[in-house]
């Protein structure tokens, strides 16, 4: 059985791949989403079937979409995404960001943010996860808080911090856009 995230090809095989990249336990997975050790055991191995809502709070253990256990197979994964296809999200004050990464991805993730001026991830300090992340400015200047502590961070200046930690983005000038990208590993959007 592969358990490859790109050539997974079954639903359980999806999760076993995801829920080791996440580096959990069959335990914590099975306490956290409120299903027996063995049956989820079960299901990673394709020994037996999952209902819908199972399904549902087992992938939000490990922060999928329950279409993805069926979305890519081997043969249809491109290596190419277009940008001009990826969708932006609107979050914080004035700020989008774009997923640069696909969907089967386990260990990595990229997410490029534009920030207009003044905008901002929002007003308070948030925490995703506890991934490694890194943020490289591209274009403009911001400052980054992390646990309370701002650093000015300039074109092509960087910052890592665990996405446990409390931080907050800000387009610093208030006079142009500022584009940054997230580096994440394990995903945690």
């Amino acid at each position: 059985m592969s358990t490859d995230p790109v050539t997974a090809r079954t639903p359980g095989e999806r999760l076993r791949s995801r829920r080791r990249a996440l580096q959990l336990t069959l335990s914590d997975v099975a306490a956290r989403a409120e299903v027996t050790e063995g049956h989820l055991s079960s299901i990673e191995r394709g020994r037996s079937n999952a209902s819908v809502l199972t399904l549902q709070r087992i992938c939000a253990v490990l922060r999928l979409n329950v279409g993805d256990l069926f979305a890519q197979t081997e043969s249809s994964v491109q290596p190419v995404l277009r940008f001009r296809d990826a969708k932006g999200v609107a979050f914080g004050e004035g700020a989008s960001k774009i997923k640069l990464t696909p969907a089967h991805f386990d260990h990595l993730e990229l997410l490029l943010g534009h920030f207009g001026p003044g905008g901002s991830t929002g007003v308070e300090p948030y925490t995703h996860g506890d991934s490694e992340e890194v943020l490289l400015v591209i274009a403009g200047e911001v400052e980054v808080t992390i646990d309370g502590e701002t650093h000015a961070l300039s074109t092509f200046d960087s910052i890592h911090y665990r996405s446990s930690q409390p931080h907050r983005v800000v387009e610093s000038t208030g006079a142009e856009d500022a584009r940054v990208l997230w580096a994440m590993s394990p995903p945690t959007y």
